[in-house]
């Protein structure tokens, strides 16, 4: 169904939006895929939209069409645009999408950069800083061409634009276009569906065995990683029901919909600690598949809190916890770690509590107010259920539908403003394309074959 919104309705001259993923479309989504979905049903309302998944697409929707598409039906689609909204490594897998003929929107929600620091933390030491720094560069490569950026917050704002005054994206063509950047970077968090949650059987109570319709239920909303703190979740539940029987803790995901992503070496302890303190399957739970997104309301519904723990470190101080979105929705009392964007939200609008880091005895005691308190609890319900009205898709979207209503070149790509780091790596191809194109490049190719050859053998 359309979305209820107060944007914008439809005009004669339609703008064509391309929101393109690289994640997969179908039941089982992860946050980058729900947000571009989102994306296309609210900019459905104002604009001809298009969604495609350079990945896999089992989706459909009545107000737009879905597409999975290979490099060259992705032209064919880009070519259709008047827009292109994108996500993470999409730029670096089809690098043709920088000319200068397209309108670039890039989904900078995800600081992914510092993520895989976490996320390859396993590989050899060489392949780690290979990772790592080719990550950094692919958001620095899209930083540089992009005509308009979204990131998740007004905290992580402020560490993109540091980005951006280093890649010189902050200079007197876009400073005199707008002072603030706003119409460079803008804020649009990840959202909340605007229509509440419909319950249409048990996902969690009465239905998993060892979970009885009459238990107290806290929900981990997602998947576990390696930025993530379970393990002092697992020591707190654990001294709680002691005192309380009747306490389940309840994984949603455990196996990431995107095979590219492996299990992380943290989900696998938490397991492990859950089995050595007696409490798996007995009061520690895990969905070891991944919950179809159009159900998950069966599952959060079931829950009497929703939690979020991780340590204190780099990814922590500038994430936005998508899973936190879904507690608001379903009206959950939340609790969580100090640090991210989220504590600050929750301190200030009393929605629930918020604990230092790997603090066991804090975190038992914020679960046991909140979930055996009946009163303090009736009173941090209502107060989620009022702020997550800020908090719908047709409303954290509204930068990105008014830049695609009118949308338009960033003003120093125009004037084809170009780094001192860029023009030296412009020169530098320059020459390396005229050597190698040189007679003298091709004469000597073999004398050079046998060298390298020489070299490797020589190392072993």
């Amino acid at each position: 169904m359309p979305l209820e919104t107060d944007t914008p309705q439809k005009t004669a001259a339609l703008n064509k939006v391309l929101v393109i993923t690289p994640d997969s479309l179908g039941v089982q989504m992860a946050g980058p895929a729900i947000r571009a979905f989102e994306m296309a049903k609210a900019l459905s309302t104002v604009a001809d939209v298009r969604l495609v998944s350079t990945l896999q697409s089992e989706l459909q929707h009545p107000d737009f069409p879905v597409f999975f598409a290979s490099s060259d039906e992705l032209r064919a689609h880009a070519d259709w645009s008047d827009v292109i909204v994108f996500q993470g490594h999409v730029l670096a897998s089809f690098p043709w999408l920088s000319d200068e003929r397209y309108i670039l929107v890039a989904d900078i929600y995800d600081p992914m950069h510092l993520e895989v620091l976490e996320q390859v933390k396993a590989l050899p030491e060489a392949d780690r800083l290979h990772v790592s720094l080719q990550t950094a560069e692919v958001l620095n490569a899209q930083i540089e061409r992009s005509d308009y950026m979204l990131c998740a917050s007004e905290k992580q704002r402020d560490f993109w634009l540091g980005q951006l005054a280093a890649l010189c994206r902050i200079n007197p063509y876009t400073y005199d276009q707008d002072a603030s950047l706003r119409s460079l970077l803008g804020v649009a968090p990840f959202g909340i569906e605007d229509t509440a949650p419909v319950q249409v059987r048990h996902g969690i109570k009465g239905t998993v065995p060892g979970i009885s319709e009459s238990d107290t239920v806290i929900i981990w909303g997602g998947g576990i990683y390696n930025w993530f703190d379970p393990i002092t979740l697992i020591h707190a539940v654990h001294a709680l029901s002691k005192t309380h029987p009747d306490l389940r803790l309840f994984f949603l995901g455990v196996k990431h919909p995107n095979p590219n992503v492996p299990e992380m070496e943290v989900s696998l302890r938490t397991r492990e600690l859950a089995e050595s303190l007696g409490l798996l399957d007995r009061v520690v739970f895990f969905n070891d598949g991944w919950v179809p997104y159009d159900e998950r309301a069966n599952y959060l519904l079931d829950a009497d809190l929703g939690v979020s723990t991780h340590f204190d470190h780099l990814e922590t101080a500038f994430s936005f916890r998508t899973r936190i979105l879904d507690y608001l929705w379903a009206s959950l009392p939340i609790v969580s770690t100090d640090g991210d964007t989220f504590a600050s939200i929750i301190r200030d609008n009393d929605l629930g509590r918020v604990v230092p880091p790997e603090d066991i005895e804090a975190l038992r005691g914020a679960l046991e107010e909140l979930l055996y308190d009946d009163e303090r609890r009736a009173v941090v319900r209502e107060n989620v259920q009022r702020y997550a009205q800020r908090l719908r898709w047709s409303t954290v979207l509204e930068p990105l539908i008014a830049f695609c209503l009118n949308p338009r070149r960033a003003p120093d790509i125009v004037a084809g403003v170009v780094s001192p780091r860029q023009r030296e790596r412009k020169d530098l191809a320059t020459r390396i394309a005229g050597l190698e194109a040189s007679s003298s490049w091709r004469v000597t190719r073999p004398i050079r074959w046998a060298s390298n050859r020489l070299s490797r053998l020589s190392r072993g």
